[in-house]
């Protein structure tokens, strides 16, 4: 995390000294320096927060919105997880997932395979619920079994109870959406 803040520091000061200097006053290639070290710092940020990756062993490089993903996982389940949650970031052109997978153990149930969907189901919700300026993310529980998304919690308004629940049917892999959302203020 403490990199990803960084490089968010660096690409800005490097952009506003570009700026101030007008070395690039006619060109967009700061825009796009400052876009990729945006979503640089995005995609490092959602693979940090996610619970079932080891972060620390994932890279992040962004060149033009295409993330390239290097490093080692221990499943193929969380190499699938990486590339899914990074994929799903707003600005991401592409996805090159170069990740290893150290333990050659897959197992190929179904079980694991509904577990891993409905843990990457929770995790998309969580996070757009989490961006989303309009909607206290952190306020609401996202609890997911076999597609079936289900919403706990206390919002504000009635308003913001309807894009919680609207985000989290718009989201792949969800075949229902529960509400157990409680609104607080009317």
């Amino acid at each position: 995390m403490k990199r990803s803040f960084s490089k968010l520091l660096i690409a800005g000061a490097f952009s506003s000294l570009i700026v101030a200097n007008g070395a690039y006053a006619d060109s967009n290639e700061w825009k796009e320096q400052s876009l990729d070290a945006w979503i640089d710092g995005k995609a490092e940020s959602v693979l940090l927060f996610n619970t079932h990756l080891s972060a620390f062993d994932i890279n992040t490089d962004v060149e033009q919105g295409v993330v390239t993903l290097t490093g080692k996982v221990d499943r193929s389940v969380d190499k699938a997880l990486a590339e899914e949650l990074v994929e799903s970031l707003q600005g991401v052109q592409d996805v090159n997932n170069h990740l290893v997978v150290v333990n050659k153990q897959q197992q190929q149930d179904s079980a694991l395979i509904n577990s891993w969907t409905d843990t990457k189901v929770a995790t998309v919700v969580k996070t757009k619920l989490l961006l989303e300026s309009e909607v206290s993310g952190s306020a609401i529980n996202v609890e997911v079994e076999e597609g079936v998304v289900t919403l706990a919690g206390e919002v504000d308004s009635a308003a913001e109870k309807a894009l919680a629940i609207k985000i989290a049917q718009n989201t792949n892999d969800v075949e229902d959406v529960v509400s157990k959302l409680a609104v607080t203020n009317s």
